[in-house]
Order: structure tokens, then sequence, then C-alpha cells
């Protein structure tokens, strides 16, 4: 069977890389490895992502499908009075993202996950995901629902999609699921889209 990042364990020859990143203004270094999304570099969607969430605050922060980490890592740096959770069903990644928090020296929480199940019970203020589009249109409307459950009242979801493979149609589903969408960064043939839970009313 075909391996993919988003496996449980990837069975691709171990070779870490390591790759240096600025965010706003501060230099940080991550190691990445084969089988783990986007080895060698942060891809341009994560880039634009971290963009999106660059005047976001919140009291809870998770990245679901952290990869190695630079998502999580870079938002706990930017703002160390959040609480950050990162989530990966492929181990090597969450080995990673482990690794590459404590050699930037920042604290946050890694769990292998299969979704949302290990966050079963918890909210989150604020969820950030580069969603494995390859997993199938199945996949993500799951975890995309299964997001929406896992958010605060008020809670907010930064998806960010290449633009040629569903952000269109991935903007509609999120419309229907939290009755708002809208888009908040564009660039480089990606979208970033931006949903809040509003409050159920009473």
């Amino acid at each position: 069977m075909q391996q993919h990042y988003y496996s449980r364990r990837p069975e691709a020859a171990s070779s870490p890389e390591t790759t240096r990143y600025e965010y706003l203004g501060r230099v940080f270094t991550f190691t990445t490895d084969a089988g783990v999304f986007s080895k060698g570099k942060v891809d341009r969607g994560t880039d634009l992502l971290l963009e999106a969430l660059q005047d976001v605050s919140c009291g809870s922060f998770l990245d679901m499908g952290c990869g190695y980490g630079p998502v999580g890592v870079c938002f706990k740096a930017a703002h160390p009075e959040a609480e950050v959770f990162m989530g990966d069903i492929n181990e090597r990644a969450c080995a990673l993202a482990e690794k590459n928090s404590s050699q930037n020296g920042v604290s946050t929480k890694v769990i292998q996950t299969d979704g949302f199940a290990a966050f079963e019970g918890m909210s989150f203020d604020c969820i950030a995901m580069n969603p494995p589009i390859r997993a199938g249109k199945e996949v993500l409307r799951r975890l995309m629902s299964e997001a929406r459950e896992a958010l605060s009242d008020g809670g907010r979801l930064y998806i960010v999609i290449r633009t040629k493979q569903g952000a269109g149609s991935m903007r509609d589903y999120l419309e229907g699921l939290f009755g708002n969408c809208e888009d908040v960064e564009r660039g480089s043939g990606y979208r970033v889209l931006l949903s809040t839970k509003l409050p159920a009313e009473k």
C-alpha cells in the first residue's frame, strides 16, 4: 500500500533534514524527515496560514494535522499566554513536533490522534489546519465536522487550502456547516478560510 504523510507509521526510511524559518522577526529551526508533510522546508500554504494567525489571540489553540509542528511552535512563540496543543495521526510527525517545540524553547502538548478522537471532551478557542487534501472528501468533511464540535462558542477555525484543490467547494461546505465562512488570506495559489462557531440560539 502506498504510504502517505497521514499514515500512522510511515515506512519511508528516516533521513532527518533541518530547515530554518523566520516568523515575526524570529528565526526558528525545524527538524523535518521523510514520511512527514513538507520535508525540508515550510510549505507556502503553512506560511500563508501563519500570516493569517499573526494577530489572533486566544486562550487555547489546536494545530490539527501538525506535521513536524511549524504552526503550533510559531503560534506559541508569538502568543506565549496561549495553551497550545498539536495533533497528528503520524507518529513520526508527533515525535518531530515534540522535538521542534523543545529545540525552539516553547512548551506545547503533542498528541498522536486520528482526527479529534484524542481530544474528545475538550474545547478550543482556535483550531488551525492545513488538511490532507489527498485523504479524500469524506475524510476532510469528517475533520471539519469534528473541528466544529471541538470549538468553544465563538471559536474560530482556520483552514488553508490550495485554490485548485477545492477551496471553493470547501468554502461552500464550511458555510453550510458553520453558517459563515470568509477568505482571510490569499496568495501563491492558496486561500485561508475562516469559520466561526456561533453560539446556539436559546
